[in-house]
């Protein structure tokens, strides 16, 4: 049967009433033994570890069987792993995702993941969107095996832990853990993050301090307790970004995103750009001025009559000309902008930028020109796709050869908004840690 290949955060339409995803991959002397489990997710039925068989999920050696038609309404998603109680999955050659048709047979889609030391792999993961099923390739893990993804999913594994894949007895589990206490980040003044939250309103207090123990679980899982870094926030403003800026979903992002610096910046500071047709730069973010922040600089492009104007210096406030900024994309513009801090402001430490878009993307050759030549600079690119528009060669970026060290990462979301906190920080910072590691390697980093 013949597949469509998808590349990593890339999704798909399922038809089919029922799949078969299937595990392969070559065995031979030393390659350790792998199982497969499933996580079933839903907002009115907490998660639910599968590693037999649950209402519409068979878990067989190689593989899962989902029968759509009879999941329960409350199961949103389906997460489809790969496990391994020996090395990492990264010591598994030619491991793959095939997912079919399970009752015509035909070929849905493959996904082939490139694992390094995670012991429990999410290859791919079954949602619903707008009444109908789809499939998207993830390839994000937890080097901790089980017990990491049952911290991320808040549940916790039976005493004594599940059996390892080999045993003969699996089970079902379905039970609550409370959150871990924060790990060690950045080392600040005594009080001078407490007195900083303090004025936050109380909700944001609140969430903040549990998004700030989630991103600290999140950089253990990958080996990173205690990294700091420089953060820098990209923000698309241009025209097809109006809906996701009136419905609060930008300014969300931005909020999630302030407990990411609150954990690597030793400044607990978030630098900013903007961009459509011309890239802006943003005041600096400080955690005491969040809910200001958002609402002064959180906007969307305008469209002047008179083509593009002059930009105007910014307003005490540091509100910045949107008529200026324009409404179409040119993401390598902003790019160069961003290199060019980072070259004229150097640091200690490695730069992270967080950049958001929802695609459209055209200026194919020059974003890869700017990518590939920032390849020997001390940052690593994330960039995070809001829907499911046209991402050009961020999609493709992980698979061009040619580069030193992969300073580029990328994963797109349909809707960012129900992506729970803990998936959303092990998405962001999955392959972080791995690039300051073998840029440490190339001597990019010091």
């Amino acid at each position: 049967m013949t597949e469509t290949p998808l590349a990593k955060g890339a999704n798909l339409p399922i038809d089919a009433a029922a799949v078969r995803a299937a595990l392969s991959w070559r065995a031979g002397p030393g390659v350790p033994a792998v199982g497969t489990a499933a996580l079933l997710l839903g907002p009115d039925d907490g998660p639910r570890l599968v590693r037999t068989h649950a209402p519409g999920v068979l878990v067989r050696p190689d593989g899962v069987d989902v029968d759509l038609a009879a999941l329960a309404p409350a199961v949103q998603r389906v997460l489809l792993l790969a496990v391994t109680d020996g090395a990492g999955l990264g010591a598994v050659p030619g491991l793959s995702l095939l997912l079919g048709d399970a009752r015509t047979g035909a070929g849905l889609a493959r996904f082939d993941p490139e694992p390094g030391a995670e012991r429990a792999l999410v290859c791919g993961e079954l949602y619903r969107r707008d009444g109908r099923w789809k499939f998207r390739a993830v390839g994000q893990g937890w080097t901790d095996g089980l017990a990491g993804l049952a911290v991320a999913h808040g549940f916790a594994l039976p005493e004594p832990e599940t059996p390892p894949v080999q045993a003969p007895v699996q089970v079902q589990v379905q039970v609550q853990a409370p959150m871990p206490s924060p790990l060690p980040g950045p080392e600040l003044t005594a009080g001078q993050g407490e007195e900083e939250e303090r004025a936050l309103p109380v909700d944001m207090r609140k969430r903040l301090s549990l998004r700030k123990q989630q991103v600290a679980v999140s950089l253990r899982k990958h080996g990173a307790q205690g990294l700091v870094a420089r953060v820098v926030l990209v923000l698309d403003a241009s025209g097809s970004m109006a809906g996701l800026y009136h419905r609060g979903v930008v300014a969300d992002v931005v909020e999630r995103m302030a407990a990411v610096a609150a954990q690597l910046d030793e400044d607990r500071t978030m630098q900013a750009w903007t961009f459509a047709t011309w890239p802006a730069r943003l005041p600096d973010l400080r955690l005491s001025e969040l809910p200001e922040w958002l609402g002064r600089h959180v906007r969307v492009g305008e469209i002047s009559l008179f083509g593009r104007r002059k930009v105007r210096p910014p307003l005490p406030d540091g509100r910045v000309d949107m008529k200026a900024v324009g409404v179409n994309n040119d993401e390598q513009k902003v790019i160069a902008e961003v290199r060019a801090h980072v070259r004229e402001n150097p640091t200690a430490e490695p730069t992270l930028v967080l950049f958001f878009s929802d695609g459209g993307v055209y200026r194919n050759s020059e974003i890869e020109q700017q990518l590939r030549a920032a390849v020997e600079e001390p940052v690593f690119w994330q960039f995070v796709g809001l829907g499911h528009g046209d991402y050009g060669v961020l999609e493709r970026f992980d698979t061009l050869p040619g580069r030193r060290v992969d300073n580029v990462g990328f994963f797109a979301v349909d809707d960012i908004s129900t992506l729970p906190d803990p998936e959303l920080y092990d998405r962001l910072l999955s392959e972080f840690p791995q690039w300051v590691a073998a840029a440490r390697r190339a001597g990019i980093l010091r």
